[in-house]
């Protein structure tokens, strides 16, 4: 039994909605202007939805911000996240149109301190929980007739960065993972960026034997 090499088995890959699909999804919750009357929970689960796609979050670790995390200086607005093993990551929130709905948001719900994405729509309850986010996040799956787990967000966002040419070293650091090893994953998913690079030197290729 000494002799017999160990099986390693291999990881599978994730996987990544298309960014049109996490666009029906979140359309269905609320545009990125609301109206006035919007139910601040709809609201609310527009931006944490969002916050997890466009930071490339786990949903528990969005479920946990504090408004404290936010650092929204213009033009350089950050965001600062608790991740596992009690790691800390400061990601850049780079997307305009998230940053104004998120401002929005806390301009409505008049959140200064404590959870950022709280239980009850009066805003006295504490975090809102995972649970519960995953189970609001089926239902308006179910609305838009998309399947997309809560998880694959993230992957979609990292998908994303990848296509369009940050360095792995670059989307490990933003994803909070412990080693490039695991992000490496999204870059054998359909990379467009390398695939762009083969029908360009196909082309000049075939160009020059002709």
């Amino acid at each position: 039994m000494d002799r017999i090499d160990t099986v390693k088995v291999p990881k599978s890959l994730p996987r990544p909605a298309t960014g049109a699909d996490v666009a029906k999804v979140l359309a269905v919750i609320c545009s990125r202007r609301p109206r006035k009357d919007l139910p601040l929970d709809r609201l609310r689960d527009r931006v944490l939805f969002e916050t997890a796609y466009v930071c490339g979050a786990r949903a528990s670790e969005v479920c946990g911000l504090y408004v404290e995390d936010l650092d929204l200086r213009l033009d350089d607005e950050h965001v600062r996240i608790h991740g596992k093993g009690g790691s800390v990551r400061t990601v850049l929130l780079d997307d305009r149109g998230y940053v104004t709905l998120l401002k929005l948001y806390l301009a409505r719900v008049g959140y200064t301190a404590g959870p950022l994405f709280r239980a009850s729509i009066n805003g006295r309850g504490g975090p809102l929980s995972y649970d519960a986010a995953h189970h609001r996040w089926q239902r308006y799956c179910a609305a838009a007739r998309v399947e997309i787990d809560i998880h694959q967000l993230r992957h979609a966002h990292a998908t994303e960065l990848i296509n369009a040419g940050v360095s792995i070293e670059a989307v490990r650091r933003r994803l909070g993972h412990a080693s490039t090893e695991t992000t490496q994953l999204y870059a054998l998913l359909d990379d467009k960026v390398a695939d762009a690079e083969i029908r360009a030197a196909r082309r000049r290729r075939d160009r020059a034997t002709r």
